[in-house]
């Protein structure tokens, strides 16, 4: 699978780029240590940094990031970016716009009348024929102070426009920095075809490889990472 992002020319040297999710993983998974006391366990557990799905989860797909830092005093939001003027008609300057209140009413996400942020796109993004771009909050980042809105772009035929990233922000008393960098969103290819759904009951070969299999797990730790845990290449890039 390819992803091509592509940028107004006279934005391309002030435009951080997106980045292999792998590559952005944050700090206070780093400093998680492996392993900590549990009082109900009696005896040390794996903590989450350990757990393969966890973890292959935040580090799937492509982070999309804040062009820029972004100061938030009580909802109230502001920068300073100094770039060039875009090139091509019709672009954006400001690295956040917003959705009316009246827009999300009636979802739960929905924040008394609050208006959504929108984070601007920057970038456009094609994938390959039959496609769709998935784009999501960064996964199990809840330390961010907003949550953006999930949505699916057929971006195979829709590559030549920004894609927004509706959010809303979720901390009004918050005052600071967004800092440039931030992740926004992340960004995932996914095939348009819907699978076909098949229901079976085990069969005795499938009743003992779920017994084998279960009990492996309960006997000895990282099984899943050491017999059933795919392969993964590191994304490449050309940009």
């Amino acid at each position: 699978m390819r992803m091509i992002f592509r940028c107004d020319p006279a934005l391309a040297d002030h435009l951080p780029r997106p980045v292999p999710a792998r590559g952005g993983l944050p700090d206070w998974l780093r400093e998680m240590p492996a392993k900590a006391a549990s009082e109900l366990h009696g005896r040390d557990i794996r903590t989450v940094k350990q757990c393969p799905p966890f973890v292959d989860a935040m580090a799937y797909g492509v982070l999309i990031p804040l062009p820029c830092d972004v100061t938030v005093e009580r909802s109230s939001f502001s920068w300073a970016w100094n770039i060039p003027e875009p090139s091509t008609s019709g672009h954006p300057r400001a690295p956040l716009s917003f959705h009316a209140s009246s827009q999300i009413e009636g979802a739960p996400f929905a924040r008394n009348g609050q208006a959504a942020i929108k984070f601007n796109s920057f970038w456009t993004i094609e994938v390959e024929r039959g496609w769709s771009l998935f784009a999501t909050h960064p996964v199990n980042r809840d330390d961010l102070p907003f949550r953006l809105i999930t949505g699916l772009v057929d971006a195979d035929l829709f590559h030549d426009g920004g894609i927004n990233f509706p959010a809303v922000w979720l901390e009004p008393d918050f005052s600071g920095v967004l800092p440039k960098g931030t992740p926004v969103a992340q960004v995932f290819a996914v095939p348009r075809t819907a699978p076909e759904l098949k229901f079976e009951s085990f069969d005795e070969r499938h009743k003992n490889a779920y017994e084998k299999t279960l009990a492996q797990v309960l006997e000895s730790p990282n099984v899943y990472r050491k017999h059933f845990r795919a392969r993964r290449g590191r994304a490449s890039s050309n940009l």
